[in-house]
């Protein structure tokens, strides 16, 4: 069973940036649709970004442009540098895995696999 375990969350001032990591156990990310969520307090958890089989990755409207996913196969990893960050991108960050690729792939409901997440701080 496939497990993520995600890092590199913390506190930034706006404009700031962040790298975060997803470290995947038990199966090849290269294998899955790798996606980046976020749930910021009181709101639904939203999709971020989604990669699958090294393609272009799909990205949320809120992120494009700032944010930039990358995969490395040979660490089996994938990671989310974070730029240009708003107080708005505040949110506990969950790294996510699904196979195939699902159509909604900005959908929570999509991945059965998940990280326990990590916190993004961004402060005005």
């Amino acid at each position: 069973e496939m497990q993520l375990v995600e890092s590199g969350g913390g506190w930034v001032e706006v404009g700031g940036s962040l790298r975060l990591s997803c470290a995947a156990s038990g199966g090849a990310v290269s294998d899955y649709a790798m996606g980046w969520f976020r749930q910021a307090p009181g709101k639904e958890r939203e999709g971020v970004v989604v990669i699958y089989l090294g393609g272009s990755p799909y990205y949320a409207d809120s992120v494009k442009g700032r944010f930039t996913i990358s995969q490395d196969n040979a660490e089996n990893t994938v990671s989310l540098q974070m730029n240009s960050l708003k107080p708005e991108d505040t949110a506990m960050y969950y790294c996510a895995a699904a196979a195939p690729c699902p159509v909604d792939w900005y959908s929570p409901r999509a991945y059965n696999t998940w990280g326990q997440g990590t916190q993004v701080t961004v402060s005005s």
